[in-house]
């Protein structure tokens, strides 16, 4: 008869490794990577800015009409206050500054991503609305962390750590006394969520109710085109043997031309 024990033994003895394994994968998560690149840009600054003239908040959740927003930095200045997303993503990096989707090329493999340029947009109008600020005094920027290339221009404001520091400066004209940092620090603190597992798991449970709301067939990720991004609608042909025929065509045509099979089993 075959004795458990003997084969279990000796995998008890590497119960050790079962903690060690759950905080490598959750580093290579999602989550663990914007964690740590949240980390990261956070020590650059601290370091590289005067603590008396830039206040920097991290993690700031703020509730929204529809739910809540997650900041991951705010530096509060006398010349502005600066709303910063970070992202820390390996490979080449394609995008505009008007495009829906991003894209991550690794491997020889593609992925697509929200433009963070929009997603930062709902963070600085959030804030902006909180404080009853003007536009010129509040600026949005997106930081990118880790061994990416840009192989597309990107806007001035997309950016890195170092390229952060370089457009912060840029910022000269103090519009905020000392004492009106103060305020908008205390606005901030009091309108914020506490910083806790329960806010973040709330915060996440938001974002998947209003994206399992907004979601139609067209934001279906079957339903995105492989070349740029964009979604694909469905089309019908104008001429040819094929006329009058529906296929799957992306939505940025004429500048796309990809098209695909209609999926039946999307209209059963």
């Amino acid at each position: 008869m075959l004795d458990l024990s003997m084969i279990l033994a000796p995998l008890l003895q590497l119960w050790w490794l079962i903690p060690i394994v759950a905080v490598v994968l959750f580093f290579k998560s999602a989550t663990g990577k914007g964690m740590v690149g949240e980390g990261m840009l956070n020590s650059f600054l601290g370091i590289s800015l005067n603590k008396e003239e830039y206040r920097i908040l991290k993690d700031v959740t703020l509730p929204t009409e529809d739910g809540t927003t997650q900041i991951d930095h705010i530096i509060v200045s006398r010349y502005g206050i600066f709303v910063i997303e970070t992202k820390n993503y390996k490979g080449w990096i394609f995008g505009s500054e008007h495009q829906k989707r991003w894209t991550q090329s690794i491997y020889g493999k593609k992925n697509f991503f929200q433009n963070p340029l929009h997603q930062n947009y709902k963070h600085t109008k959030t804030l902006q609305k909180l404080l009853d600020l003007d536009d010129d005094k509040i600026f949005s920027v997106v930081v990118f962390v880790g061994e990416s290339t840009f192989k597309t221009d990107m806007p001035d404001n997309v950016v890195r750590p170092r390229g952060l520091l370089k457009f912060i400066k840029t910022y000269k004209k103090v519009v905020f006394t000392l004492r009106k940092m103060e305020n908008i620090i205390e606005s901030i603190e009091h309108a914020r969520f506490s910083k806790s597992f329960r806010t973040y798991r709330e915060h996440v449970d938001n974002l998947k109710r209003k994206n399992s709301k907004d979601s139609t067939p067209h934001k279906n990720k079957d339903l995105v085109c492989p070349r740029c991004g964009n979604n694909l609608v469905i089309r019908a042909a104008k001429k040819g043997q094929n006329i009058g025929n529906k296929f799957y065509g992306c939505k940025s045509y004429p500048k796309c031309r990809y098209t695909r099979k209609l999926d039946l089993l999307l209209h059963q």
